[in-house]
């Protein structure tokens, strides 16, 4: 059993969860007594939010379906020093909690992830999870110099600021891979511990959907990344196509050399287009990096500025004048 001073609150997203919110919510409350537990029902048709009333959670409702929304609500109505968020489905440890909440109660950590993929249960995922999850982690660790072995895990713990600071736009199951890169965009730090991850229980499952779902994550990195990485992601491409330009100039330039004339005017004009497009996506992505920057600037002054002012409205009227003479 956990025990600290701050404010926790676990949030559990919930789309047709009868079968298991009710034990998820009851594991917490026995390793986090002291939390505030909130389920929130997307939009359920079975009994998830009778249940989950009935073990003792706040329950709430996201009309809006798509994990995405969900996680979007959860943040900006509940107020709390620490948040832990969790699938509402059991495959995750409660006990597990204070391993995340460890490292963010010691200041060493903005936001912690349960990585998975060291201590699996048999089933839990398929080939296909995998794989596509190493990809974007590499993708990511590559593009962002971090140490990320697990994107798409779901249980999850953040710091007050950290929630604050981390706008989510996304609508789906890509949520986590938005968080992950919105938090190493601004800088933030996060750490991963091992936890334990199960099978669903009989009668539960997933929602997730290896195409469609697949698809949308790497849309939302591919978006993510042109967003808070243009000129990695434009100049490699002007790199590759001015790499592609020499090569097909290749052959006009060995003909103008040995004879003064160009045989393969279309050789020369394609391999003349690729160079400028070259210096064209180079120029697009030192301009779009440059304004990336301006406004990251922006927002960190912005977020001083609200930092003082809240100061300023907690001081007393005493301490106010004293600060004026």
């Amino acid at each position: 059993m956990l025990k600290t001073d701050a404010r926790i609150a676990v949030l559990i997203p919930c789309y047709q969860e009868e079968k298991t919110i009710g034990k998820v919510v009851r594991d917490f409350k026995q390793v986090l007594p002291e939390a505030e537990i909130y389920v929130y029902d997307n939009n359920c048709t079975d009994r998830t939010a009778e249940i989950a009333l009935a073990a003792g959670a706040i329950v709430r409702r996201e009309k809006r379906q798509g994990k995405g929304y969900v996680v979007a609500s959860m943040f900006e109505q509940v107020d709390a020093d620490i948040y832990v968020m969790v699938d509402g489905d059991d495959t995750y440890d409660a006990k597990a909690v204070e391993l995340l909440l460890q490292p963010i109660l010691k200041g060493d950590a903005d936001m912690t992830v349960a990585g998975r993929l060291d201590t699996f249960a048999h089933k839990s995922f398929r080939n296909f999870h995998i794989f596509g999850n190493k990809l974007v982690c590499a993708i990511i660790n590559w593009m962002f110099h971090s140490d990320i072995h697990d994107i798409f895990s779901g249980y999850r713990a953040f710091t007050r600021e950290a929630v604050k600071l981390i706008p989510v736009t996304a609508i789906g199951f890509d949520v986590e891979t938005e968080l992950t890169l919105q938090a190493l965009y601004r800088g933030l730090v996060i750490k991963e511990v091992q936890a334990a991850y199960g099978e669903r229980p009989e009668g539960s499952f997933s929602k997730l959907r290896t195409g469609s779902d697949g698809l949308l994550v790497l849309l939302r990195l591919f978006m993510m990344i042109r967003s808070y990485k243009p000129l990695t992601l434009f100049g490699g491409l002007s790199v590759l196509l001015m790499l592609l330009g020499l090569l097909v100039g290749i052959r006009p330039v060995h003909e103008y050399l040995a004879s003064h004339y160009v045989y393969a005017v279309p050789s020369a004009i394609l391999a003349s287009s690729l160079v400028v497009l070259s210096f064209f996506s180079l120029g697009l992505g030192l301009i779009l990096n440059s304004m990336n920057l301006r406004l990251l600037e922006v927002e960190k002054l912005v977020r001083k500025w609200e930092v003082k002012e809240a100061a300023a409205v907690t001081k007393s009227p005493t301490e106010k004048s004293k600060s004026e003479l």
